[in-house]
């Protein structure tokens, strides 16, 4: 375990979840912090975490002063995760900062312009719920779902180390992403699907009041799936909506395309072609895997010996997710004071081929072999 003091801030779902994914794990010490008393109080009496302070309370107690934490865990929304990296510089943190907010640029520049002594690594787990508050706080959340972490030129490559490894602790799945490319790429999967979902219930209540009040009554089995994210927290779902709205509006405008070319073909009576349309979406959506696990006989150990310097292993993972590649494990391995082996463990997605090549035209030397080698 790379954490074992942990201080959460923001008790929410997501926050909280981690709480409880984290003494799961065996972190020796949880700690959380937020404004609401009630919600401290809950996250307490159901051991959540085994203290609970307000912000005020915190800073007076010296819970962010040099390293008394190893990991600070923001769980706010981005407007306020973007004053706590601001407050945690000025009160001297020197550990380790990462956070869940649902995109990323914003965040990640205000962490490298707030100028503070501690190390950032940014984070978005892929999970959630419909419910939400520290009431619908489980560990299990995260197990089996992606948590995306974005590195940059920048980041420390032992912080990333160590974050890499207590977010795979807390039953996740790893995947490393540019922060641009990570907002472009949650509109799409997440954000415009909730959208999506909302603009379904509004239709059906609209026409709901010109039907009859029985219309919603018989909303069931498709309907309610398809808009059960729809009931998810407005408030939440405002600040996603501005803080990526560029993506959005465009992730919106092509969903706006697919559905006017669909309506064509049904407008045009086209059935062979109406039918190749939805044959076409149900193939893809068939090849998704309910849980995403990948094949051991498959593993890849990427070596590339590197100078130990801050952003190292950013640079090394954003390499990976160009090339579509995902991380399944990480280690450093330290051969002097100023040069390691950065070991890495991918599935067998993306192309390798096109990662050993970038790699190399930044001045590597990657070594890339199957990990049953070692078995052979």
């Amino acid at each position: 375990m790379t954490v074992q003091r942990l201080t959460v801030v923001g008790l929410g779902l997501i926050g909280g979840s981690v709480a409880a994914a984290a003494r799961r794990a065996g972190v020796k010490r949880v700690r959380a912090v937020d404004p609401d008393a009630e919600t401290l109080g809950f996250a307490v009496a159901e051991h959540i975490v085994d203290e609970a302070l307000s912000p005020e309370q915190a800073a007076e107690t010296g819970w962010f002063a040099g390293d008394a934490s190893d990991l600070v865990l923001l769980g706010t929304p981005v407007a306020a995760t973007v004053e706590w990296l601001k407050w945690l510089a000025e009160l001297g943190f020197t550990g380790i900062v990462s956070d869940v907010a649902s995109t990323k640029r914003a965040v990640v520049a205000a962490a490298e312009s707030a100028g503070g002594g501690y190390r950032f690594v940014g984070g978005h787990p892929m999970a959630g719920s419909e419910r939400s508050g520290v009431v619908a706080a489980t560990p299990t959340l995260f197990d089996g779902a992606y948590y995306i972490l974005t590195p940059t030129a920048s980041t420390d490559m032992d912080a990333y180390r160590r974050v890499h490894a207590f977010v795979t602790s807390l039953g996740a799945r790893v995947v490393s992403v540019d922060a641009a490319a990570h907002d472009e790429a949650v509109a799409i999967v997440s954000h415009v699907p909730h959208v999506a979902a909302a603009a379904l219930v509004e239709l059906a209540s609209g026409r709901a009041e010109g039907a009859g009040a029985d219309l919603l009554r018989l909303a069931a089995g498709g309907f309610k799936d398809m808009t059960r994210i729809a009931a998810g927290s407005a408030d939440l779902w405002t600040g996603i909506c501005l803080d990526n709205a560029e993506a959005i509006v465009a992730g919106i405008g092509g969903l706006e395309g697919v559905l006017a070319e669909f309506r064509h073909l049904v407008a045009s009576g086209d059935a062979d072609a109406v039918r190749g349309w939805l044959a076409g979406a149900a193939e893809v959506r068939r090849s998704l895997p309910a849980q995403w696990v990948p094949a051991t006989t498959r593993l890849r150990e990427l070596t590339v010996p590197v100078i130990d310097r801050p952003g190292v292993v950013g640079v090394v993972a954003t390499a990976v997710s160009r090339a579509g590649c995902n991380i399944e494990d990480i280690e450093i391995d330290h051969q002097s004071e100023d040069s390691a082996v950065l070991r890495l463990v991918l599935t067998d997605e993306g192309d390798s081929a096109v990662l050993v090549a970038d790699l190399e035209a930044r001045g590597f030397a990657p070594q890339l072999r199957a990990l049953e080698e070692d078995e052979a």
